[in-house]
């Protein structure tokens, strides 16, 4: 791919930066649509970000940045507009420069779950849905299901101090939805979510009890070290639709180049041209 002076540049800021799969996935597709821009790995420790970001959106040739760990919750404090969706994650992972120059902030990754079950066919509108997690990607999902319409949320995490605070947000930003914590029997709920990494590891536990899953149920992955996990294997055998972990990854680009301002495509033609290796490990 040419580099010259009308070139564009995506930040993609995070710490390390050695795993990093966006450039794999977004540079080959701006080469084959004839796209000016590139996304540019930058390594930013935690320390010196608050003073780098708004740096960075001085240079008039940086379109916006993709955000990834360690800065998706300390962003949100520097930014000067964000979604509901974004709010109610706690967490954000791109950013954009308005025309008045203030800085604007969006969450993809529950929009990229969303966006490939209702792909798939699955009516989110109405849904009973279990997320398992509520971590950053588990508190996104659970965000995006809201914003789609979900009638119920049932949150699960160990950590009962992060899911009583995102169910709180979720109160707040989407009443109408019913919130409840505290139990993952996936009986009875229309989709099952594992937003933990549960799955990473052989012989891991299964985050639920498959058994007790509706065969005409949904079941949603977020792991992505195997195209299909044990989690999702029990799932298939039971009779359930599912959704595996990169399907987030490449659902989640065509909004995000929506964001930047950039021609979208769609998820088939972005994993035809990636150049990721056999496994992924780590989403943008």
């Amino acid at each position: 791919m040419q580099i010259d002076g009308r070139t564009e540049v995506i930040a993609h800021l995070g710490y390390p930066t050695h795993a990093f799969k966006a450039p794999l996935v977004y540079n080959p597709y701006f080469e084959a649509a004839g796209i000016n821009a590139v996304v540019v790995p930058m390594a930013c420790r935690a320390e010196h970000f608050p003073a780098l970001l708004p740096r960075l959106f001085e240079l008039d040739n940086v379109r916006g940045a993709l955000i990834t760990m360690p800065h998706k919750v300390s962003v949100l404090a520097l930014l000067d507009e964000l979604t509901p969706t974004a709010r109610v994650a706690g967490a954000c992972n791109a950013v954009k420069r308005l025309p008045d120059g203030r800085l604007a902030g969006d969450q993809f990754d529950g929009a990229g779950f969303v966006r490939g079950l209702q792909r798939k066919g699955f009516a989110t509108a109405g849904a009973r849905t279990l997320v398992v997690g509520a971590g950053g990607v588990g508190s996104a999902i659970a965000a995006s299901l809201a914003a789609a319409g979900a009638a119920q949320l049932a949150l699960f995490d160990t950590n009962e101090a992060s899911v009583d605070a995102l169910a709180q947000r979720l109160r707040t930003v989407f009443p109408q939805v019913g919130v409840v914590t505290g139990q993952r029997d996936p009986a009875g709920f229309d989709l099952v979510v594992n937003a933990t990494p549960l799955g990473m590891q052989p012989g891991d536990p299964l985050p639920v009890d498959v058994a007790r899953i509706a065969p005409g149920a949904f079941v949603g992955e977020v792991v992505m070290r195997t195209e299909k996990t044990a989690f999702l294997r029990a799932a298939e055998a039971r009779g359930c639709r599912i959704q595996v972990g990169t399907d987030m990854l490449f659902e989640m680009i065509p909004p995000y180049l929506e964001f930047f301002g950039y021609p979208t495509t769609t998820a088939e033609r972005l994993r035809e041209l990636a150049r990721l290796p056999v496994t992924t490990e780590e989403i943008a």
